[in-house]
């Protein structure tokens, strides 16, 4: 029996979001038609888990200065997620950055101190070590950090995600990480450049050799996911939403589909579970802000279920699920 259900380790950030704009030419200015200050990074991928219903563990930092303080209220708020291995490091300045999107572009900049990157041992709390967990995901860029293996051999799931390569570099001993994953799921560009494939699919087939699940996620199109020791393969497409801003679907896709392990849920199940997530979170701006809550997901899928619109799912179980 685990004492929670979800793990998020990785690097936390204040976003700052302004939408329905693009980024402006140089000595230019723009104006954009919203704004929103978020929690973002791996705080969004938590926020996610926790109002899908599952018990959310939150293992990063942040400086001890107005956005890491913006950052602690707004997931203080959340009640299913713990903040106890959330560092607040007086020495250090929150990571920030600053968002542009429209509906079909992202820009960012970003400010971060190493600080506040995630460590090879648990932040000291007063709430001792990590409790038994069903399910963990952390990014694999810096390696598998020492506590992510210890809660492995103790029976976790642990998923891996890997960021943009801003070096350009894309080097494949990054992968080498996945021998110490059970899942892992990067994006469609992120798959093809780390394996040096043409297109996703041949890139889920190479990534399938070196661990034991692989989902890759394709924005609007959906994901496709692969059981390396069953071979069962799915593709689940995404449905068709007004889409306001992509920032943290893809986060809000992996809370759901970790959510979707613990619950037990059948791969197809549990890929069509994030992919619905995931387009609900568009609709609205921000990062962890847009992340839906498991009454709005249960009443998407209820409307789903009446107008005959849903991918194939057990969509029973996750109305059970989201009901409690």
């Amino acid at each position: 029996m685990t004492e929670l259900d979800l793990v998020f380790g990785g690097r936390v950030f204040c976003d700052l979001v302004m939408s329905g704009v693009e980024a402006p030419a140089p000595g230019a200015e723009v104006f954009a038609d919203g704004f929103t200050v978020t929690a973002g990074g791996t705080a969004t991928r938590a926020v996610a888990g926790a109002r899908l219903g599952f018990g959310t563990a939150l293992v990063g930092a942040v400086g001890a200065d107005l956005f890491g303080a913006a950052v602690r209220t707004q997931l203080a708020a959340e009640p299913r997620l713990r903040l106890d291995w959330l560092a607040e490091l007086p020495e250090a300045r929150t990571a920030v950055t600053v968002a542009l999107t429209n509906a079909a572009e992202r820009s960012f900049v970003t400010y971060e101190e190493r600080a506040t990157w995630l460590t090879d041992t648990l932040p000291p709390s007063a709430a001792g070590p990590l409790p038994a967990a069903a399910a963990c995901h952390v990014g694999i860029a810096e390696g598998v950090p020492t506590w992510v293996g210890d809660l492995r051999r103790a029976g976790t799931f642990v998923v891996g995600g890997v960021g943009w390569d801003g070096t350009g570099r894309w080097d494949p001993a990054t992968l080498d990480a996945l021998a110490d994953l059970d899942a892992f799921v990067p994006n469609e560009d992120e798959a093809r450049l780390y394996t040096r494939t043409a297109d996703a699919d041949a890139a889920l087939e190479a990534l399938a050799t070196r661990t034991g699940l692989v989902v890759v996620t394709r924005g609007a199109r959906g994901a496709i996911a692969l059981d390396a020791g069953t071979g069962e393969r799915c593709e689940v497409l995404a449905p068709p939403v007004a889409a306001l801003d992509p920032t943290g679907a893809g986060d809000c896709f992996v809370a759901a589909l970790c959510g979707a392990r613990t619950a037990g849920w059948d791969l197809r199940t549990g890929v069509a579970f994030a992919v619905l997530s995931a387009s609900l979170s568009v609709q609205r701006p921000g990062g962890a802000s847009s992340a839906p809550t498991a009454a709005e997901l249960r009443a998407r899928v209820r409307a789903g279920l009446e107008h005959d619109d849903l991918p194939a799912g057990d969509w029973d179980a996750v109305l059970e699920h989201l009901s409690r």
